[in-house]
């Protein structure tokens, strides 16, 4: 028999509609549109592996899935084009692309970047893309307690309490806010990410902003590996999985 071919689609989505990534009964989440609607167009019954679980209300600019099959597919581009076709207007499958059978969209990922966004006014248009913070925030400072996470620690203080992993160790290489025109944009990158992580550390960082929380307080709450001395997680519909990157020799 022969074995399956894999391969991997890049997507994006908005993720109001959506009560997240993973499939949940009587919900409607990303991936079960995928494998509905993939499984429609092949004839045949397709699972869909993503690069990550994004929450309820998060987005994502670039998201990484898999799907198998056992017959080789022809014409992928095409293939993408009518798949699009299936989806509602708010998910997008911008290419299909064969890989190595070993290639996997989560556990072959070496790299992800998020993006959040705050709104530093009132604006109808960032309703449900971004998370408006009209006080004024000391960015300097945010940007001081930052840099302290860059490096490979336990990040058990911005865990989600009680999630299913065996340790929080992350090696992040990049933590920074960017002022752009009425927003702040957080952007940070690591290895691998812990269930609500992004969000916790960008309500401490605000926290730090707003003078509740020192400099010198963030790096206690970051060495007490307690997720009841963080802050509280900003609100998911600011935050948006950016990228996911793979080593080469996963390509064909």
């Amino acid at each position: 028999m022969c074995s399956p071919m894999r391969y991997f689609m890049e997507l994006s989505y908005h993720g109001a509609r959506f009560a997240g990534w993973q499939v949940q009964p009587n919900e409607r989440t990303v991936q079960g549109e995928l494998m509905e609607k993939l499984s429609l167009l092949l004839q045949d019954e397709i699972e869909v592996v993503g690069a990550g679980r994004t929450d309820a209300g998060v987005h994502a600019s670039k998201m990484i899935a898999h799907f198998d099959m056992i017959t080789e597919l022809t014409n992928l581009d095409n293939i993408a084009f009518r798949l699009n076709r299936f989806l509602e207007d708010d998910v997008a499958v911008h290419r299909i692309y064969a890989v190595r059978s070993e290639a996997h969209a989560r556990f072959s990922a070496v790299s992800r970047s998020y993006v959040y966004r705050i709104s530093r006014v009132h604006n109808p248009f960032a309703q449900g893309l971004a998370w408006t913070v009209t006080r004024e925030l000391d960015v300097a400072a945010m940007n001081r307690a930052a840099a302290l996470l860059i490096g490979e620690r336990d990040f058990g203080a911005f865990a989600r309490t009680g999630s299913d992993v065996n340790h929080h160790i992350c090696n992040l290489t990049q933590a920074h806010w960017e002022e752009v025109e009425n927003e702040l944009v957080f952007h940070i990158s690591a290895n691998r990410f812990l269930r609500n992580m992004v969000r916790a550390i960008v309500g401490t960082l605000v926290d730090v902003g707003l003078g509740k929380c020192s400099e010198s307080q963030f790096a206690t709450i970051l060495e007490s590996k307690d997720r009841k001395k963080a802050g509280t997680s900003a609100p998911g519909e600011g935050l948006y999985l950016s990228d996911v990157e793979y080593p080469s020799e996963i390509y064909i």
